[in-house]
């Protein structure tokens, strides 16, 4: 390969690159305290359980999801949601988050109801202990949950999402602490 090649194929990729970053969106970040307004928890109190869920805005301009796990009276969930303005997701898109967990496995939930309800649309992904993570769910790949029942031939229409939550339903009571520095929508990384 010769020179002008080698420079012209690496133009090329940094363009590529770049127009990939330029096509991430912001849908949350945690820098004002009035980001949390658009936000709301969600605990199994609905049904009578226990459990008690809470979110803040931390001096680290961060959101704290946190609580305490109860699986009192068939509780055994928490939850925080938002509605996003215009997440303007397609089918191939990734939400990306940026996470500091507790080691316990954590839902990201989207919502295709204004109001934030019906189905839940679900993907999975575990914390390490104090460390901050990035994690990347490709939004073909959620699943239509509702009441802790799963219906797989309920597909996804990314352009109709209105909204997202972090949800804690791992069986196991106690304590728990997620922080999320930010949530991004856009192409898939490469790896």
């Amino acid at each position: 390969m010769n020179k002008k090649t080698l420079c012209f194929s690496t133009f090329v990729l940094i363009a590529a690159i770049g127009v990939a970053e330029a096509q991430d969106r912001v849908l949350f970040k945690f820098d004002e305290p009035e980001d949390a307004l658009a936000w709301q928890t969600v605990n199994d109190g609905v049904m009578g359980g226990r459990s008690d869920g809470r979110f803040r805005i931390n001096d680290d301009k961060k959101m704290e999801f946190f609580g305490t796990l109860s699986l009192e009276n068939n509780g055994g969930f928490a939850s925080v949601r938002a509605r996003a303005a215009e997440p303007g997701l397609k089918a191939g898109d990734s939400i990306v988050i940026r996470v500091r967990g507790d080691g316990r496995v954590y839902n990201l939930n989207l919502y295709t109801q204004s109001n934030l309800g019906g189905y839940a649309y679900r993907q999975s992904f575990e914390t390490k202990e104090d460390e901050w993570i990035e994690v990347e769910m490709p939004v073909d790949n959620f699943v239509a949950t509702w009441r802790g029942r799963t219906f797989p031939d309920e597909k996804l229409d990314p352009p109709e999402v209105a909204g997202l939550g972090f949800l804690l339903g791992d069986k196991k009571a106690g304590p728990f602490k997620l922080e999320v520095e930010w949530i991004k929508t856009g192409t898939p990384r490469q790896k």
